[in-house]
């Protein structure tokens, strides 16, 4: 039995797909091992959205070929599909394929495997598409986890920021036909899954693409309505495509999860501009406004960028009031990465990297700070929150997750919890997380 290690470099969506890979694998008779076995094949799904990605990109690469030189490499996804002849340069690598067709790999591999073993001689293959043309690829995963399952329900982004490859990498806007995703969701809560993530690369444009009038929201009321699973949970979202019409209809939808990941990226309308953002602060902040209005419990995340090519002092101070306005739950803060090819990249008013550096240190201390309030404001409430129990630690104590993503952890003697839905009371918080008690 051939063995095949698999690694995935970036989004939830490239995980998804790395998933789905390896049940097609699995599927024609290989044993899927640890990335770090000595394997026959390895499969790494690559990631472009900085420089830093391309190189771990490259590291990932080099190190399946260290690990066992006669193993077939094949290198994935956004970075082979920007940049398929310099990987294909790589010495080791056997066959890069972009971000279509990626389930190929696994016909790829078994033709090269022949060839190997007849002894011919295998050459490099290369092969990616136009994306601007690209259909959605069907794939889903069948393997279901007691607590959190990823589907992909849409790929590709036309939002053009000024920084991201991104749109390049993967393309125009295509989503999973309705159906396929309403029975991909059935069939992982019926193996099991709790709580099931719906991710694209710009989930909030999910069904832009179809002929009929049917978008996100239709999606989340049709697999309430059905009961489909016991928990839906909504990947990133562009604040642009959060309509007040779209928070009305979501917030009868008891299987939602109150939690919201909107990309905001600045709180400084001119920084916003520069970026091409479809969107300034204000809207931003009424959309969170809206949502917390209107849903209740309803906690929030987001990324915000530091750094931009011109962002000034008052312009980052500016996003640090808005930060603290919106009280996010949680804020993934990165610096500006400069991005060959992207307009950005060509600017003028690069920030230096000590600058960015320590906006990033200081933005990092605030969120850490709003976070805190936020959990006190929890915990002082003491209402019970609804969780899916994860992994039991040595120490007795569960991680858990709540429907509105506050990290909580809480003590049993019962080793048999993961995947059970519980309700927790809010005890205590410290870094970040939430004591509780189950009720």
């Amino acid at each position: 039995m051939y063995k095949v290690g698999l690694y995935t470099l970036g989004c939830k969506v490239s995980q998804y797909e790395t998933e789905a890979i390896g049940e097609e694998f699995e599927r024609r008779g290989f044993s899927v091992r640890p990335f770090d076995d000595i394997c026959d094949v390895y499969v790494i799904n690559t990631c472009t959205v900085t420089a830093e990605s391309d190189r771990k990109s490259r590291q990932f690469i080099r190190r399946a070929v260290k690990k066992n030189p006669k193993a077939i490499v094949m290198v994935v996804g956004c970075y082979s599909q920007r940049s398929p002849h310099e990987i294909a340069k790589i010495e080791g690598v056997g066959c890069v394929i972009g971000t279509e067709n990626k389930l190929s790999v696994v016909s790829i591999a078994e033709k090269m495997l022949r060839e190997r073993e007849s002894g011919g001689a295998c050459q490099v293959f290369v092969s990616t598409t136009d994306v601007t043309k690209a259909s959605f690829e069907p794939m889903s995963i069948k393997r279901a986890p007691r607590t959190r399952s990823y589907v992909k329900i849409e790929d590709g982004c036309e939002s053009k920021c000024t920084y991201c490859a991104i749109s390049d990498a993967r393309g125009r806007v295509r989503s999973k036909p309705k159906d396929d995703v309403i029975r991909e969701v059935e069939e992982l809560y019926r193996g099991g899954t709790r709580e099931i993530v719906l991710t694209g690369i710009e989930t909030g444009s999910y069904g832009r693409d179809f002929d009929e009038k049917y978008g996100l929201a239709d999606l989340i009321c049709e697999l309430d309505r059905r009961k489909s699973c016991e928990r839906i949970r909504l990947g990133s979202l562009a604040p642009e495509l959060i309509t007040h019409n779209f928070v009305m209809r979501v917030r009868e939808a008891g299987i939602l999860a109150p939690h919201f990941h909107l990309s905001i990226q600045s709180g400084s309308d001119s920084v916003l501009r520069a970026m091409k953002r479809r969107y300034n602060s204000s809207q931003a902040m009424r959309v969170i406004e809206d949502i917390r209005e209107n849903i209740k419990g309803a906690q929030f995340t987001t990324d915000i960028m530091v750094g931009f090519p011109g962002e000034s002092e008052e312009n980052f101070l500016e996003t640090v009031e808005f930060v603290k306005k919106a009280r996010f739950l949680d804020a993934h803060v990165f610096a500006y990465s400069r991005r060959e090819g992207t307009p950005a990249a060509y600017y003028e008013n690069q920030i230096p990297e000590d600058v960015k550096r320590e906006r990033s240190e200081r933005l990092i201390r605030i969120k850490n700070e709003v976070r805190d309030g936020v959990l006190a404001q929890i915990v002082d409430a003491g209402a019970p929150l609804s969780v899916i129990a994860e992994v039991r630690g040595g120490d007795g104590y569960y991680t858990a997750h709540s429907d509105s993503y506050v990290e909580m952890k809480f003590s049993s003697d019962n080793e048999n919890l993961s995947g059970e839905l519980l309700m927790l009371t809010p005890v205590s918080h410290k870094d970040g997380i939430v004591y509780g008690k189950c009720d």
